[in-house]
Formats: C-alpha cells, sequence, structure tokens
C-alpha cells in the first residue's frame, strides 16, 4: 500500500444551511407520524427548537465519540454561528485531535472499504497512518498537533488553567497566526463569538501529549509549569448554571461530558443555589441501559438523580451522523434562532474567574 494514495480522498463535511437541508422540516414533522427511532427523531428536534425558541434558555452540546472526523465539524461550526449553542462540553479528542487538527491545515481521508476489516492495521501502522473505523488520519500530522499545543502551552504563564482556558488560547492562537488553514473550525469560531468549550478529560487527547513534552522540558530547566485544573472546569460550568437557572442539554453519546453537564444541578445546590433541573434534555447514543453504564444510562434515569426534567426530555437510539444533521438542520431551517442574542458566556467566566 502506498501512503499517499490511501489519504487522497478527504471527508467532505455536511452543511445544513445548504439548499439540500431546507426540507428538514418537513421531513422530519412528517417522522413524527411515523414510528420507533423516527418518531423518537423527530420528538428530539422539536425540544430542540424548543430550547432555541426559548431565549432564556442556555443551550449546552455535549459531544463525545468521533464526531469531527466523521464529517459534522460544519454542523457544529454553523450551530455555533447561529446562536444555537451557548457552551460546548466534549472529548479532547473532538476538539484537539480532530476540529483543532483541521485547523492547522490537515484533513480526515475516507478508508477504501477493504481497511475496515482491520486485516491491514500492521500495514498502516508502518506507513504511520491511523484508523478510525473507515477514516484515516497521518500520524506524522497529528504530531505537529501535540507540539503546537505544546508551543502554546509553552507561552502561557505558569498557573493552573481550565480546559477551557486552554481552548480559548487555541483559538486565540490561530487568530495570530493568521487564522484556520480550513473552511472552518469549532475552536476558532468558538473564540470569536464567546462560546466556552469544556473537555473535561483534556489530557486524554493530543493536548496530553503536549503537556507532556511540556512538563519534562520545563522540569529539567527546572522552570515552573503550567496545569489543567478539572476542578476548576466543573467551577466554572456550574457558574454558567447559576447565572443561567434555565437549561437545556443536546447530547451527543455519552460518557463524561454527559456527566459532567448534568452533574452541574447538583453542584449548584451543593453550593447553596436551588437551581433547577435542565429543563430540556435531549441524547442521541447507539449504547443502551443493560450494562448499567453511563452512556446508556436514560434522561429519565437522570431525573432520579435531581438533573434533568422529565417534561421536555428524549433518548434517540441512533448513530450520531444520521441523527444530529436532521436535529440540527431543523432548528436552523425553523428559524427561531434569528431571535435569540448570544450569550457569550465566556465572558461571564473571564469577568469573575476562579482563582487557583
Amino acid at each position: 500500500m502506498n501512503k499517499k494514495e490511501l489519504l487522497t480522498d478527504a471527508i467532505q463535511h455536511i452543511d445544513i444551511t445548504s439548499a439540500d437541508f431546507k426540507s428538514a422540516p418537513a421531513t422530519v414533522k412528517a417522522m413524527s407520524k411515523m414510528a420507533f427511532s423516527a418518531r423518537d427523531l423527530a420528538r428530539a428536534a422539536d425540544i430542540y427548537d424548543r430550547m432555541i425558541k426559548d431565549t432564556d434558555c442556555g443551550i449546552i452540546l455535549c459531544l463525545a465519540g468521533s464526531l469531527i472526523s466523521a464529517g459534522l465539524k460544519k454542523v457544529i461550526v454553523d450551530m455555533i454561528r447561529h446562536n444555537m449553542v451557548d457552551a460546548i462540553v466534549s472529548t479532547g479528542a473532538n476538539i484537539v485531535d480532530q476540529d483543532f487538527f483541521e485547523a492547522l491545515g490537515f484533513k480526515h481521508y475516507i478508508a477504501d472499504e477493504k481497511l475496515k476489516s482491520g486485516l491491514h492495521d500492521g500495514e498502516l501502522r508502518e506507513l504511520m497512518i491511523d484508523r478510525i473505523y473507515d477514516t484515516l488520519i497521518d500520524e506524522e500530522e497529528l504530531r505537529v498537533c501535540d507540539e503546537t499545543t505544546q508551543k502554546i502551552f509553552d507561552e502561557l504563564e505558569p498557573r493552573a488553567y481550565s480546559s477551557r482556558e486552554f481552548i480559548r488560547a487555541m483559538g486565540e492562537w490561530l487568530e495570530k497566526n493568521g487564522g484556520p488553514r480550513c473552511e472552518d473550525s469549532i475552536v476558532y469560531e468558538a473564540f470569536k463569538r464567546d462560546v466556552p468549550i469544556f473537555c473535561p478529560a483534556f489530557s486524554d487527547c493530543s493536548a496530553g501529549f503536549g503537556f507532556v513534552a511540556h512538563i519534562a522540558a520545563r522540569q529539567a530547566r527546572g522552570e515552573a509549569v503550567v496545569a489543567c485544573d478539572s476542578a476548576k472546569d466543573f467551577y466554572e460550568l456550574t457558574q454558567i448554571k447559576i447565572k443561567n437557572p434555565t437549561t437545556g442539554l443536546l447530547m451527543i453519546g455519552g460518557g463524561v461530558p454527559k456527566n459532567f453537564a448534568q452533574d452541574i444541578v447538583v453542584a449548584a445546590e451543593i453550593l447553596g443555589i436551588d437551581a433547577p433541573m435542565h429543563k430540556y434534555a435531549i441524547q442521541v447514543t447507539v449504547a443502551d441501559v443493560r450494562d448499567g453504564a453511563l452512556s446508556g444510562s436514560t434522561l429519565k434515569e437522570a431525573s432520579s438523580w435531581g438533573k434533568v426534567d422529565t417534561v421536555w426530555e428524549q433518548m434517540v437510539y441512533s448513530e450520531a451522523t444520521l441523527a444530529l444533521p436532521l436535529i440540527a438542520a431543523y432548528g436552523y431551517h425553523r428559524g427561531n434562532w434569528k431571535k435569540r442574542e448570544a450569550k457569550k458566556f465566556a465572558q461571564l467566566l473571564d469577568a469573575a474567574p476562579a482563582v487557583a
């Protein structure tokens, strides 16, 4: 196999704002008269539109799974761009290894059908190509991403930072270096529009290698280092809940982002604030409840913990690349975002920082 030949057909990010999606509201409405997952998805789209129409609502988007590499980047960028999301909680891979990676000018590529079997993974390793199911990424380019995060960390004052502060610094770095080397970037769009991005497990991604290199180099010189403070993340997101009590969750996948965002209701109560449960909640997942894992736990179960109200909640058992474009396109083409002002939660957090 030849590396150059394998990395030729780039993933194209789907555009929900295009004319191709103008019929999304009618399509989703028709699905509401069907059954099973179609009806669940239609109700979820309606709940998301209710979040957008509710101008008091702070919309928190949670991202888990390999979403940006799969072609969903522009969907999320357009949600930020059109005030359809106010804060993001994500895995580090989506934000750093995939979005920031593309902002540096690199791409994800469609894998040949035969590669999905896994029989050729040894050959891919020799070529320094990493596989994400049916998608390929150049390991040598990914290491450039690792090195770039180290450069950003090296430029910061040694202290403890929330992941939100680090990701904002990444957006600022792009701004100072001519902007993204691609058409759209979640990190950059969020930076420009004061939409905070939290990655509670921030070291579990390309940035983690940047941290390791930063700490090793600084310690060798006897110098102070930067540190990622996940407790500060939790405190900051809880402040959003306290300052903006009406909230809605749009959760793609489960895991840490899901629990982190749900838990801010309980955290507010611990601080003596009678914060309401999340008024709206949607989860798109392929996990189920049988193994007791968090990713498959239902939103009704979350209600027993005092996290999610049960009036406007919906589970959608679907793979994200199928469900998110329809849900987001429904909200976009319904047009209620036009009456919504940006909440600029990043400004709120910068105005009252948690001192480490």
